[in-house]
């Protein structure tokens, strides 16, 4: 069966692609680093990446914890907004954690920092997005929300329903306590992988899904791909971080219409991604999977976060239901300890102007 990477209907790719729109974070235990940074790809090249401002942020959110990490950037192929989504938590300041691994996940923030622009160069101010908030008004009881992405869907909603059918549907990790457990005190509750839907990431207009991946033990960091198969089918490549009895990144698909919803199958691909990466050969020290694809040839890219420290490293595919191997190019260049991010395809003019203002990019007064 024929494949292509970039279909028309995929609303990832613009018509006119050139060059790619890296965000990110780094972390440094001794500096205020939890912030959101850009990087620009060497012209199409979307292996060879340079820092824009100088590899200063880009962003800083001045709400919740004032630290954000594992962003996502994802547009709105209707209005052409672009969106960054991160997690709400500074994990250190003052060269001194802020708290511990354990009540950050039980008690951080249920709040997503979301910004917006319109031409990448011109940012929103900030403001949060309660992911806990369900249809009906109430709250569910959440720990921490955290690595959010988003996929666009055109027909997510009915014919007839206000402000259009188009939605995303919101994926990320949280531990999910019942009702009755205001407290988090339940100790067998896990991290899972959420979902909910929006069309403009406003607590007005979101509302909490359900549950996407529930594998029994602690799992995060879920990205996503799509691609048009010669049928017009669309496939839904997913890569997720278990941190339970079998740790690492798994790769696995669907071709539901509906890829969020209980009833989807989905079938395993690959296990352990990324694990020659690692300096322990340990398949859990890989994590914050980024998927993305070429516009310009048939190659998918995964990239994997070596952790504590190393950052990304990236893994390449020509069709990604064999799975992803290692690119080992000494052409590859990516400025260290770039962690935890996303990529978006960009257009010649977005391209250009970028690099017009590199600089001068950031919220507008």
């Amino acid at each position: 069966m024929s494949l292509s990477a970039n279909p028309a209907g995929c609303p990832a790719i613009p018509a006119d692609p050139y060059g790619y729109l890296l965000v990110h974070f780094i972390e440094d235990p001794q500096g205020y680093a939890e912030r959101i940074y850009l990087d620009l790809s060497d012209g199409d090249d979307p292996e060879r990446w340079g820092p824009l401002n100088g590899g200063e942020p880009i962003l800083t959110s001045p709400l919740g914890t004032t630290g954000v990490r594992d962003p996502y950037l994802v547009r709105n192929p209707e209005t052409g907004t672009v969106y960054v989504i991160a997690t709400d938590l500074r994990v250190f300041a003052d060269g001194e954690p802020t708290g511990s691994w354990y009540d950050f996940s039980h008690h951080g923030s249920r709040n997503l920092i979301i910004w917006k622009s319109d031409d990448l160069v011109h940012w929103s101010k900030p403001w949060a997005l309660d992911v806990s908030r369900r249809a009906d008004g109430t709250r569910a009881e959440l720990g921490m929300a955290w690595a959010p992405e988003a996929l666009w869907v055109p027909d997510y909603y009915e014919e007839g329903h206000e402000g259009g059918r188009g939605a995303f549907v919101l994926y990320w990790s949280s531990k999910l306590f019942a009702d009755g457990d205001p407290e988090h005190a339940d100790d067998a509750v896990y991290d899972r992988v959420l979902w909910g839907a929006t069309n403009d990431f406003t607590n007005n207009t979101f509302a909490l899904g359900g549950v996407l991946i529930d594998a029994g033990s602690n799992t995060i960091d879920t990205t996503m791909i799509q691609r048009e198969l010669s049928d017009g089918t669309l496939r839904t490549y997913r890569a997720t971080k278990s941190n339970g009895p079998k740790p690492g990144i798994w790769l696995d698909r669907t071709d539901s219409p509906r890829w969020w919803e209980p009833d989807a199958e989905w079938t395993v691909i690959q296990r352990e991604i990324g694990v020659d990466w690692t300096e322990s050969g340990h398949p859990g020290g890989v994590e914050g999977p980024a998927l993305f694809a070429s516009h310009s040839e048939p190659i998918w890219y995964l990239y994997v976060d070596v952790i504590p420290s190393i950052g990304y490293r990236p893994m390449v595919s020509a069709d990604p239901d064999r799975g992803f191997d290692y690119l080992r190019d000494d052409r590859f260049h990516m400025a260290p300890h770039t962690k935890h991010g996303g990529v978006l395809s960009l257009t010649r003019t977005e391209y250009d102007r970028l690099r017009a203002n590199d600089g001068c990019i950031g919220v507008r007064a």
